[in-house]
């Protein structure tokens, strides 16, 4: 096995080991935004540098945060609500989808300034038209490419409070709302059609914003400021997926996973890899659990597994939106058809991922059929292996990395530096496992 060259072998004896995979990306993201928009000094601890979250340390310090790190914990020191800087140019969002559609909300209150979002090739390719529409019912005067595409250029302006229904379930677009109605000149509610990732209400709690929740129905009271002192970032169940998928794929396989998130929102694809037959112990937060100002953690024991195929349907997708792929790796193997439906958002990600994925997979010799918003993977017990390619997608990129290791011939990952964006340490971690 060659990780740095992209080439991943089978893995006869499994994988052992205990490990704490990275810190959440999605909370990193919005601790460091957080600390920004707040007053004083935050103390972050166990933040996640990576490209996608320094693309966003670099974005509040261009916006007149301070920023300093030192080992184990970051400390930004905020400009208060109203009290973003002008930049000179565009703000460079890198490949950030999250920091892309949050940021605008934030900066829309910023009355008599006007701000520039751009990012790389691939960012330029995701539609940024569904948090354009709300801001501009808010009162915010938003424009982009072709009116959906960045560059996305943000004119400052007075905002006031909305009633908002998402058409489709989002935790980016649903906090970008909640970030505008902070600077808005009253009551901010906005109702999902389906529970999704909840950080941003559970950080708005903590920074001492009156935030309720009634069922899918969110609703905020503009505050004179935020307070946040300090933020522990927990481990990333989306970095946590691939490691659960290699454990599980991947005879005489025992992992420990250690302080990973356990929000239930974000534990769609441990629940769907249960009722795989995936042998996974660890607690999950309660779907019932009330709101929290923190996210819970939980430690994962996961054993080689025999699969059986599912189907995973639209009220699931958003607890699983990242881990969708790995659940295409897991039908693979998995004896009948395992079906995904209603994913369409998959194909506005780092990569289409509807696309991309079948694409992979195929190469790989998995018996795999997309449509217009999911999958059909009828598993035949194995993977026989190959060569694939990310598509700059650090997703794509790992699920690679873990074929190879379930697979018959191994395979070839071309462009696996792309798990640098959420997993910097990626492929030490599996030398180490694999050892």
């Amino acid at each position: 096995m060659s990780p740095l060259a992209g080439r991943f072998a089978p893995a006869p004896r499994g994988l052992q080991g205990v490990l704490v995979t990275p810190p959440d990306k999605s909370i990193s993201h919005r601790a460091a935004l957080f600390a920004a928009i707040g007053e004083g000094e935050v103390r972050i601890e166990n933040y996640l540098h990576a490209a996608d979250t320094n693309a966003t340390l670099a974005a509040v310090a261009k916006l007149g945060a301070t920023v300093s790190a030192s080992p184990g914990e970051l400390l930004v020191r905020g400009v208060g609500l109203r009290g973003a800087r002008q930049p000179q140019d565009a703000i460079d969002v890198e490949n950030s989808g999250t920091l892309l559609r949050l940021l605008p909300g934030w900066l829309a209150g910023q009355e008599g300034r006007s701000f520039t979002l751009d990012g790389d090739e691939s960012i330029r390719r995701r539609p940024v038209d569904r948090i354009a529409l709300p801001l501009r019912e808010m009162g915010a005067r938003i424009e982009c490419t072709d009116e959906r595409l960045p560059p996305l250029s943000i004119f400052g302006g007075a905002l006031h409070g909305v009633t908002y229904v998402l058409p489709v379930a989002s935790a980016q677009v649903k906090s970008c709302v909640l970030l505008a109605g902070l600077l808005a000149g009253a009551t901010t509610t906005v109702i999902e059609p389906s529970p999704t990732r909840d950080h941003t209400e559970r950080m708005l709690l903590a920074a001492g914003v009156s935030v309720t929740r009634d069922g899918g129905r969110i609703t905020l009271e503009p505050p004179e400021r935020l307070s946040l002192e300090r933020v522990s970032v927990p481990g990333d169940p989306s970095s946590a997926a691939f490691w659960i998928a290699a454990g599980l794929l991947i005879p005489g396989s025992h992992l420990i996973i250690e302080n990973v998130g356990a929000n239930w929102r974000r534990s769609g694809f441990v629940e769907i890899a249960r009722r795989m037959g995936g042998q996974i112990e660890g607690e999950i937060e309660a779907a019932d659990a009330p709101l929290s100002d923190r996210d819970p953690v939980t430690t994962l024991e996961v054993k080689g597994s025999r699969l059986h195929a599912t189907t995973v349907e639209p009220e699931e997708i958003a607890q699983a939106i990242d881990e969708l792929p790995l659940v295409a790796l897991l039908g693979c193997f998995a004896e009948g058809t395992t079906v995904v439906r209603g994913a369409a958002e998959l194909r506005v990600k780092e990569s289409d991922r509807i696309a991309t994925v079948a694409q992979a997979l195929g190469a790989l010799g998995g018996a795999i059929e997309p449509s217009d918003d999911g999958f059909a993977v009828t598993g035949a017990g194995s993977l026989r292996g190959g060569a694939m390619s990310s598509h700059g997608d650090h997703r794509l990129a790992m699920l690679g990395a873990i074929a190879g290791l379930a697979s018959r011939e191994g395979v070839e990952v071309a462009g696996m530096d792309a798990a640098h964006v959420s997993y910097p340490g990626f492929t030490a971690d599996l030398a180490r496992l694999a050892a």
